[in-house]
């Protein structure tokens, strides 16, 4: 859709929502990020991959990638309390093996891929360095951890700080702990994290329809009558 047919999209739905959810709808894409995404491969607990998304949505991380080679992703509603209408889900799954083609498709779209892991020689979380380009942060099952295509072919490694005895946190905290840490450094550099005004008004016009009742109906109506004008 072009931009002016989005702008003309925004502002007929904005007319069947409230002030208050518009502004509240204003107000988190301002701090939505693509700069950062998270990718979890072949996670078979709905409790913690509803946490992530949870997580994502609380962070301001819109997209979430989920490569499911044996594991289908499943959500708990009761965990994920809506938040999956707000972030963008995209599910791996066409092949047997999705996992190498996921990192080909983020590659070409810039990310850098970084394996987040406690048994690597890596860099410390806080000494990761968010000005060197998009990243997309990879977590493994809490069973097995990432997979050896992950680790052989990611960019970077990098890994929490932790002082106990436990090795390692379950996957949900670790995401949640990753997403902490880079949402409020990320706002500290000069990179360009914010979303371009065309992903703005696309996400924008994406989250009225969720929120106006039939709003996918009414927007495929209204450029119909557009077009025929």
């Amino acid at each position: 859709m072009e931009k002016q047919q989005l702008i003309e999209s925004v502002r007929f739905l904005e007319q069947f929502t409230t002030e208050h959810r518009l502004d509240l709808i204003d107000k988190n894409i301002c701090n939505r990020t693509k700069y950062i995404t998270v990718v979890l491969e072949n996670i078979f607990q709905p409790q913690n991959a509803s946490a992530v998304i949870r997580s994502c949505d609380c962070f301001g991380i819109q997209d979430l990638h989920v490569i499911e080679n044996s594991n289908e992703y499943t959500l708990n509603p009761e965990v994920v309390m809506g938040s999956s209408k707000w972030v963008d889900l995209h599910r791996h799954n066409a092949k047997e093996e999705n996992t190498l083609d996921t990192i080909i498709s983020l590659k070409k779209q810039g990310y850098r891929i970084v394996a987040t892991t406690p048994h690597t020689n890596d860099v410390l979380l806080p000494d990761f360095d968010l000005q060197k380009g998009k990243s997309a942060f990879f977590f493994g099952t809490e069973l097995t951890g990432l997979s050896d295509v992950v680790m052989d072919n990611a960019d970077e490694f990098v890994k929490i700080p932790m002082y106990g005895f436990t090795e390692s946190f379950n996957i949900s905290v670790s995401a949640a702990l990753v997403l902490n840490h880079l949402s409020t450094e990320i706002r500290r550099t000069n990179v360009n994290w914010e979303l371009s005004e065309v992903e703005k008004l696309e996400l924008k016009l994406e989250w009225l329809k969720k929120t106006v009742r039939s709003g996918d109906k009414m927007i495929q109506e209204f450029i119909l009558r557009n077009k025929s004008i």
